[in-house]
């Protein structure tokens, strides 16, 4: 009886990590931030690194911008990808000089994709001062 308790116990904890690794793939979009980090530039601007993991599938299906905006959704810089990604990835690419407003300590980062649009998981990134 034991034995049949812990195979049973055995199943239960495969199903369930099965359960879970399935929800994040669900949660993927097409173009999803992975990570993303900050610097704050002497002139008091921001420079971000992200990277992106995209299905890219040529010209026509691809990752093709990521944009930095304000929690309240405020646009506050994009970088446009001119070309897909398909043999790098995830990759990373920078935004340069981005003016953040007084009062704002964290960003929201997304990508957009070529043609599913802004689908993907975001990141929320706090500001270093």
């Amino acid at each position: 009886m034991l034995h049949s308790i812990r195979r049973r116990a055995g199943f239960g904890s495969v199903v369930l990590l099965i359960l879970v690794f399935a929800a994040g793939a669900a949660a993927a979009g097409e173009a999803d931030i992975v990570d993303a980090k900050a610097r704050r530039g002497a002139d008091g601007t921001y420079d971000f690194d992200v990277t992106v993991r995209s299905n890219d599938r040529g010209w026509d299906y691809f990752a093709d911008a990521f944009e930095v905006l304000t929690a309240d959704g405020r646009l506050l810089g994009r970088r446009v990808l001119l070309h897909p990604h398909e043999n790098e990835q995830p990759f990373t690419r920078e935004l340069y000089g981005v003016r953040i407003p007084d009062g704002v300590d964290r960003v929201v980062i997304r990508a957009r994709h070529k043609p599913k649009g802004y689908d993907g998981r975001t990141l929320t990134l706090p500001l270093p001062r």
